[in-house]
């Protein structure tokens, strides 16, 4: 396994009294894909807000490439390469696409190389070019979610999280979606998902980790959770 992009290290959280995240470890390795499957309230979101800093854990450490980031706020992690396209994908409704994917940049200053990834983002989503000058508000909820990811890539991430992308997309735009994804972990960049359609997250996976109330209750490769009688009845609906 390549050392991790990211390691978390006995992460808590509290929401008030209730504990959300009882001490949890994960690890991104560099590069690599890691999905969190589980039930609703297991924790999964909770986990993406914590190491992204929307939200402050209680307790534990995170680390990205090597150093100490757990009290570093949320715009000095995408400055360092971390972007986070959250679940309700987040985009601004009453700004264009392209002002979106501006924005997706704004702590860069290469104007050049803005353009040109931008011009990328309308390769990997073709539709998006052609809805370029119409207000995000208006596009159906497959191409705001492919606005989300597009956004998430205009800080040029080396890990994103990624929040339920399929959540209520019809198949064709969440094949769609899962087949960006492979390109632009094939392209270098390590994926940390959250994902309700475990089939889908674990056959794109390298590793995964099964989330219950809070506690990491298994973990393996995309393959070993695949296969594995309890996750198939769990999670995959057999």
């Amino acid at each position: 396994m390549s050392a991790s992009i990211l390691e978390v290290l006995d992460l808590s959280v509290h929401y008030g009294a209730i504990q959300a995240l009882r001490g949890i470890s994960i690890a991104v390795p560099s590069g690599e894909v890691v999905a969190l499957i589980g039930a609703n309230g297991a924790g999964k979101t909770t986990t993406l807000r914590a190491v992204s800093r929307m939200i402050r854990a209680s307790g534990g450490t995170i680390r990205f490439e090597g150093e100490e980031v757990s009290r570093l706020p949320s715009h000095a992690l995408v400055a360092r390469g971390m972007a986070h396209a959250p679940e309700g994908r987040g985009i601004f409704l009453n700004l264009t696409v392209k002002e979106n994917l501006d924005l997706g940049a704004y702590l860069r200053r290469d104007r050049e190389a803005i353009v040109e990834d931008a011009r990328s983002a309308f390769k990997l989503f073709p539709v998006l070019e052609e809805r370029k000058s119409q207000v995000a508000g208006t596009l159906s909820g497959g191409e705001q979610q492919m606005l989300s990811v597009a956004r998430a890539l205009m800080s040029r991430p080396r890990l994103m999280l990624l929040d339920e992308p399929s959540l209520g997309l019809a198949p064709q735009v969440v094949e769609r979606i899962f087949g960006v994804l492979r390109e632009v972990n094939e392209g270098g960049v390590a994926l940390l998902l959250v994902e309700q359609n475990a089939h889908k997250a674990l056959q794109l996976a390298h590793r995964a980790y099964v989330l219950e109330t809070g506690n990491v209750v298994m973990q393996g490769t995309g393959r070993e959770l695949l296969a594995s009688p309890e996750v198939r009845r769990a999670y995959l609906g057999e």
